[in-house]
């Protein structure tokens, strides 16, 4: 099985979420997605498969995103946002390849995936 995890080394979920993936015999490709952020392509395909909005992952508790007055921003403007500021964008998200993806948060969702 192939699993990909959309990564920020410094969240603690997002680190609970890895260590469940491996301790159940996986090791997932890691997109550390603040390193190499997604594009706005990226990110759309993403929430597609998702079967979600893009306000279902944007991280609106993030100083970042009142600054830039994003409270009523559309689809588009949210996906413009996290592309250029992927601090932005909420993790974990793990994906399942052919499968499903989904945001791990709280982190014992990930085990629905497994």
């Amino acid at each position: 099985m192939s699993i990909t995890i959309y990564h920020n080394p410094n969240c603690g979920t997002s680190r609970s979420v890895l260590a469940a993936i491996r301790e159940a015999g996986h090791e997932p490709r890691i997109v550390e997605y603040l390193k190499t952020p997604l594009s706005q392509n990226a990110i759309t395909a993403l929430l597609a498969r998702m079967r979600v909005p893009a306000r279902s992952i944007v991280r609106d508790k993030e100083t970042l995103f009142g600054d830039l007055g994003l409270q009523k921003a559309g689809e588009r403007e949210l996906i413009e946002a996290m592309a250029k500021h992927p601090i932005l964008m909420n993790r974990p998200i793990v994906e399942i390849e052919g499968g499903a993806v989904k945001l791990c948060r709280p982190s014992d969702v990930v085990k629905e995936l497994l």
